[in-house]
């Protein structure tokens, strides 16, 4: 079997490292991110991976940079891996460690390279409304994601699917994929395939990002970046003074808006009139509906300021949201 040094850091990165182990492979050391301070405590935090290899009873390193770190590197060397597995570590790596072991240093990538090279692949995925993703293993060189391709798995992109359930299904997906690469490497069958010049990227979210932007965005825009901040850091939007964030969402098209509300047909003919970002209905039996761009925004899990996450019943019970009042 061969030697395998891995480095990775979260819950994505942990499924890879897992079916490392109970496929038996010799992992001579994990490499991972340093503690980090959390919550309202500050309590330093374990990464998923540094908890499982700690289980594991793995050893670990956590070095605060991989560039210009002698120490680092020649540690590294001594352990004279034949294989580095890198999944979601969070830093570019240097010419001088990919060079380190005899097969190269594989990575797992969340998507289906060359579309989506970078540090959220998944994310925008979901956030573009694309149907299609998956996985990709690769070898690496100094570029970001840009080395050559090895295994590739596609998955479709449920309509409802959430960054958070995308995620935990391209994590298995990959963990698998990784096993089948080194298979591949070590019996001498893995071909490799370079990526060309038609990609694109996936930089890391900001936060600018999550607000919703009704005079612009179309309902099924809305929506998509709704799933794509779940559960990451949610979609948020203003009612008055107060920040709202979405958690779930349905859209909904003006004919689906008459049927259901019979109520507003004899105002159907003002319904082009209203502004975007407009409550049309606001009712704790009847839910909470938005006029968007090219059709309705229904809520249907809210979270308030300093509050839970919530159904938007329960929400409408204990928070008064008048029809015409405007989000922004």
């Amino acid at each position: 079997m061969l030697n395998i040094v891995f480095m990775g850091t979260p819950d994505f990165a942990k499924e890879s490292l897992k079916c490392l182990y109970e496929s038996n492979y010799n992992i001579l050391g994990v490499v991972t991110n340093p503690d980090k301070p959390k919550g309202r405590g500050m309590k330093m935090m374990f990464s998923p991976v540094k908890e499982y290899a700690l289980e594991k009873k793995l050893k670990i390193f956590q070095p605060l940079k991989v560039r210009n770190n002698e120490e680092f590197l020649q540690e590294i060397r001594m352990l004279n891996p034949d294989v580095i597995c890198v999944v979601a570590y969070g830093k570019i790596l240097p010419k001088e460690l990919l060079d380190i072991p005899k097969y190269g240093c594989i990575n797992v990538h969340g998507s289906l390279l060359p579309k989506y090279r970078g540090a959220a692949p998944i994310q925008w995925a979901v956030i573009n409304g694309e149907k299609v993703t998956g996985v990709t293993t690769m070898y690496m060189d100094e570029g970001m994601d840009t080395g050559d391709m090895l295994l590739k798995q596609e998955v479709s992109i449920g309509e409802d699917e959430t960054t958070g359930e995308l995620w935990d299904r391209l994590s298995s997906l990959g963990g698998n994929l990784l096993i089948d690469t080194l298979k591949q490497i070590e019996d001498g069958s893995i071909k490799r395939q370079k990526q060309g010049d038609d990609f694109s990227v996936a930089p890391m979210l900001k936060k600018e990002i999550a607000k919703i932007d009704w005079e612009n965005k179309t309902a099924i825009q809305i929506k998509n970046l709704v799933r794509g901040l779940n559960p990451i850091m949610g979609a948020y939007t203003y009612l008055g003074d107060k920040k709202l964030k979405f958690w779930k969402v349905k859209v909904i098209t003006e004919v689906e808006l008459l049927k259901d509300f019979t109520e507003l047909k004899e105002y159907s003919y003002r319904l082009c009139d209203i502004d975007y970002g407009t409550v049309v209905i606001s009712d704790s039996k009847k839910g909470l509906i938005i006029k968007a761009k090219d059709g309705y925004v229904q809520v249907l899990e809210i979270q308030g300021e300093n509050a839970k996450r919530m159904m938007i019943a329960d929400f409408l019970r204990g928070n008064n949201i008048q029809s015409g009042s405007m989000f922004i």
